[in-house]
């Protein structure tokens, strides 16, 4: 229903052409028919690239193109299972690699030089930053340019970071380390500069280790590589970044001819294979070394080309095995008799791959077994029948995948093993599949851009998609967002395996590695919102993880308002940022609904009054961005989308809290309160600024589809009391959003990029700058529309 003041269950507002934008919808329905004026209106295309222009009021349409482009643009994409090198380096939770070469290479000699290598794939041009740690002298190159060299302060502080950014080219990037043996140590501490912006992994370069992710090194070498002249060498800015050109060298790591050059120039570790001595060994003794009476298990797949159904013969062969059973399915196919060496048994199986699971017990040193699977009719020219890998795995060439080894808990039963998202067994016996090869680990990473990552921006984006979904009633945006939340918690438990076993995880690293409120609330409150409509896999375990971090771990002032202790950047130590709110309260809310605990509604509502306290502008009716404890006051500068979090945030509080809460008319009131602040903001366009009281900043996409969202929801709810001007602001800013934000590919302009805090309102007005697309906003630009959208729809209903 739409709410109005006492009395009056009516809105009179012409939601048609008297809406359109540019013109000015007075309370009680009054027109203005008068132009935008031009001053107020953004000029982020050309007019004739503008959604109405192909889509013109029909905002299922705009809705519909926003979402499908972001889509077309993000589809879909599994993680990518690689076999990892656990003899390689290990990442630490910075998602660093620790490069410890005096540990490593004991015979290491003062003077003496290591190289350490690794590849990178980027599919365009780009830039990253990278941090290194140095133990000693230490020069990186990135495809055969040097991009940093240490400085004498770098060498001997081991315990500090030096930042720097290089470009990337399309394609395969190589990434060469040299390290300086000295009298303080070798080696370093190097990879990403921004753990929650780009988690980078490292690929293993050569052709034996295609696919494998982890570094490799090089004995100790003499002498210095000549990789790039040395004349262009000596003017690499010590502790800094270079550009340096060394064309030849570049250009043949462009064509791949270096790779194969860098590859024979010397050893390279750790090895590619087994040694003769292990490699003669059963398979499972080449995995997992001798465990009496330990239990371990293989999986494949059978291949079945033929139409209909195909004998099958699998022959099997064994040693050192105590016993031995075969599954195909899930059920049980052939069992070893005792004191045989082997088995064979022939199957019907139909057209398709079949799982085939070898469950075998240790009973000496060489265990393990080897079978072969072949049509049993051998009439057909080609072969109908071949095992091959039963998941792909990027670095494995063979067809099996190991998992092991059990002894004091229980192996997974044949039916549950054949999967790829879970850790298996108990304790120090918990594991994941491995393959033949040396320190082989199979791990999940993730590598699209976007799709199955988890953070807050993408929180947003989903929920938007999610709503869009319903409001259209189109099943395939809601399929497609569960589809990527799914992706998150169904590996939300190995992620944390992975995270405690590896130091630091390839998939859900922000959500594993949690450390604020940023790395949970809005994603988790988009998870539930999905979760409460269809149960997802995984999502309530992960909704526990991020209530015990709420609850128990993120830092509270001594009131109990949830503030910054830490954080990625030193200035964020000792703050109350009004992003918070949509950082936890959605998601306490949500939480309370899926488990009846009403202690987290009662914090959610208990943080809007603290943070009111420290941050709200009375006389102006809006929020400061940050509260700085170390200074005892907020920063003194409004900016857009902070607002916007906050009303927003407040706006999902409402949806949900009941009327007879206690502090309900309180809420009620600072709803009331804030939003006639910032409808005094509004521009003449319809749309609200960057900093919210300079009208020279420009106007910002995702603040404005906040406050258009709250009116709109405000008026539909009955919570504003005089409910036209708010009803007009509502439709003329989603108007303005269409007609200046949204061009008529579906992409959104305008939206400020990730931010910082500053003191200074220029940080804002110029550092801040906006992007194309940004996560921020698409999602709420979205669900500005679908509440426009309900808002005009309950009002042509009134006319009838």
């Amino acid at each position: 229903m739409i709410g109005g003041e006492a009395g009056n269950g009516r809105v009179t507002v012409k939601s048609g052409e008297a809406a359109k934008s540019g013109h000015t919808v007075e309370a009680g329905g009054t027109v203005k028919n008068s132009k935008t004026v031009e001053a107020g209106v953004p000029a982020y295309f050309d007019p004739q690239n503008s959604i109405v222009r192909t889509a013109g009021e029909h905002t299922e349409s705009v809705l519909a193109i926003v979402a499908n482009r972001y889509i077309g643009a993000n589809p879909p994409q599994p993680p990518v299972y690689r076999v990892h090198l656990e003899d390689s380096f290990p990442r630490l939770s910075d998602c660093r690699y620790e490069m410890n070469l005096k540990e490593r290479l004991p015979e290491l000699q003062d003077g003496e030089f290591v190289y350490v290598w690794g590849k990178l794939w980027s599919e365009a041009e780009s830039d990253i930053p990278l941090a290194v740690s140095c133990f000693g002298p230490v020069t990186v190159y990135v495809n055969g340019s040097a991009v940093f060299q240490s400085n004498l302060n770098d060498d001997v502080f081991p315990d500090r970071r030096a930042y720097f950014r290089t470009g990337l080219s399309q394609g395969w990037n190589h990434v060469l380390l040299e390290f300086t043996a000295v009298g303080t140590g070798c080696g370093g501490i190097f990879g990403t500069g921004s753990v929650k912006g780009a988690p980078l992994h490292f690929l293993a370069p050569t052709a034996g280790r295609s696919g494998c992710e982890g570094w490799i090194y090089s004995a100790p070498q003499q002498s210095r590589w000549m990789l790039q002249p040395e004349c262009e060498r000596a003017g690499v800015p010590q502790g800094g970044t270079a550009a340096l050109q060394a064309e030849p060298l570049q250009s043949a790591f462009r064509s791949g001819a270096a790779e194969a050059a860098l590859a024979s120039r010397c050893a390279w570790y750790p090895q590619a294979g087994w040694p003769d001595t292990v490699a003669c060994a059963g398979n499972l003794a080449r995995i997992f070394g001798e465990v009496p009476g330990a239990k371990a298990l293989a999986w494949s797949r059978l291949a079945v080309t033929a139409p209909g159904f195909t004998d099958t013969r699998l022959s099997l062969r064994s040693r050192d095995v105590a016993a031995l059973r075969v599954y195909v399915d899930g059920r049980l196919a052939a069992i070893q008799p005792g004191g045989s060496a082997g088995l064979e048994c022939v199957l019907p199986l139909g057209f398709g791959s079949h799982d085939l699971l070898v469950e075998a017990v240790c009973d000496g040193p060489d265990w393990g077994f080897r079978l072969e699977a072949a049509d049993a009719g051998g009439e057909a020219e080609a072969d109908t029948v071949s095992l091959v890998l039963p998941h792909p795995v990027e670095g494995q060439a063979g067809p099996w995948l190991y998992l092991g080894t059990f002894l004091a808990s229980a192996a997974p039963e044949a039916a549950a093993a054949a999967m790829m998202d879970t850790p298996f067994g108990e304790g120090a016996e918990s594991c994941f599949w491995r393959v033949d090869r040396p320190g082989g680990a199979v791990r999940p990473y993730l590598e699209s851009t976007l799709y199955g990552r988890w953070n807050y921006p993408l929180g947003v984006t989903l929920y938007g998609l999610l709503c869009t979904g319903t409001v259209l009633d189109d099943s395939h945006y809601t399929a497609y967002t569960r589809g990527h939340i799914e992706q998150c918690t169904r590996l939300h438990e190995y992620s944390l395996w992975d995270t405690g076993r590896y130091g630091a995880p390839g998939i859900n690293q922000q959500l594993a590695l949690i450390d604020s409120l940023d790395d949970c609330g809005s994603f988790g409150a988009a998870m539930l919102a999905a979760h409460s409509v269809q149960p997802l896999p995984g999502a309530a375990g992960a909704a526990e993880y991020i209530a015990r971090y709420i609850q128990g771990t993120q830092s509270r002032d001594e009131a109990g308002a949830l503030y910054r202790t830490r954080g990625t950047t030193d200035f964020m130590q000792g703050t109350m940022w009004c992003d918070d709110l949509y950082m936890s309260t959605p998601f306490l809310v949500r939480y309370y609904q899926l488990t009846g605990n009403a202690a987290y509604l009662d914090d959610a509502v208990a943080q809007f009054l603290h943070y009111r306290a420290r941050l709200f502008q009375p006389e102006l009716g809006i929020m400061h961005h940050v509260y700085d404890y170390k200074f005892g006051k907020p920063n003194g500068v409004p900016w857009g989308r902070g607002n916007g979090w906050v009303l927003f945030s407040l706006t999902e509080l409402l949806e949900i809290l009941p009327e007879q809460h206690p502090q309900q008319p309180e809420l009620l009131d600072y709803f009331r309160e804030l939003c006639e602040g910032y409808l005094r903001l509004q521009d003449a366009a319809g749309l609200w600024h960057q900093v919210l009281t300079d009208a020279e900043t420009y106007a910002e996409a995702s603040c404005s589809s906040m406050f258009v969202y709250a009116f709109a929801r405000g008026v539909r709810r009955g919570w504003l009391l005089k409910p036209q001007p708010y009803a007009a602001a509502a439709i003329r800013g989603w108007h303005a959003l269409a007609e200046y934000c949204i061009d008529k590919q579906g992409n959104v302009y305008g939206v400020c990029r990730g931010s910082g805090y500053s003191f200074n309102k220029l940080y804002y007005k110029e550092q801040l700058t906006w992007q194309l697309n940004d996560t921020h906003g698409i999602g709420i630009v979205l669900l500005a529309g679908i509440e426009a959208l309900e808002l005009m729809r309950e009002l042509e209903a009134q006319k009838r």
